[in-house]
């Protein structure tokens, strides 16, 4: 017989799946304050950081920008993107960093271990994911961009990568001004199949 925390933890929870059948990604440029409480914000942070890890190595971290210090690094990014290939495109994407209250950057940290590095990475990638479930599920939009300010060595030292270190995503979040548009999804007989011997 179970007992009952195991039932309590695989109880139905028709909203989840109703959340996760009507997800969709908030615009940038159509969130606005306020963004998640203290408490909110300690509640997303702990979702996410229950995802699977094979070997409880945590191989992520967050780095949380907010207030001056986000328009400082936004700043600061705006002066490196004047080296890049092109800069006004550089400098042009920074928006949506800057406006939204709260980003929350996540950080893969991949450790020498017998778990795949591979896995390290999903791992990650699934911090990802329920970082966006958690913000949506409490109203909030939100959305999970990655831009060259995520791969520019220089950038990411700004936020004190280690070697070791790679930005996954930064998860924007704030109040949505505007409904969330759709996008095509794909047709389930397109990408399912069942292997058979």
């Amino acid at each position: 017989m179970k007992d009952d925390q195991s039932i309590a933890l695989n109880r139905p929870a028709p909203q989840a799946i109703d959340l996760l059948l009507t997800r969709r990604s908030g615009s940038a440029k159509a969130m606005t304050g306020p963004g998640p409480s203290p408490a909110e914000l300690q509640t997303i942070l702990t979702a996410a950081a229950r995802v699977p890890d094979h070997g409880k190595l945590f191989p992520w971290r967050f780095i949380l920008l907010r207030g001056k210090a986000k328009a400082e690094l936004a700043a600061r990014y705006e002066a490196l993107a004047q080296d890049r290939p092109d800069p006004e495109k550089a400098a042009g994407v920074l928006f949506k960093l800057k406006t939204p209250p709260l980003a929350i950057v996540v950080v893969s940290r991949v450790t020498d271990s017998p778990i795949p590095a591979w896995e390290q990475l999903l791992s990650s990638g699934a911090v990802c994911e329920n970082l966006l479930i958690a913000a949506t599920a409490m109203g909030y939009g939100a959305n999970w961009i990655t831009d060259w300010y995520s791969y520019d060595p220089k950038a990411t030292a700004l936020l004190g990568l280690g070697e070791n270190e790679r930005v996954s995503g930064v998860i924007l979040i704030g109040t949505p001004t505007e409904a969330p548009l759709e996008r095509v999804r794909p047709e389930l007989d397109q990408i399912v199949s069942e292997w058979t011997p």
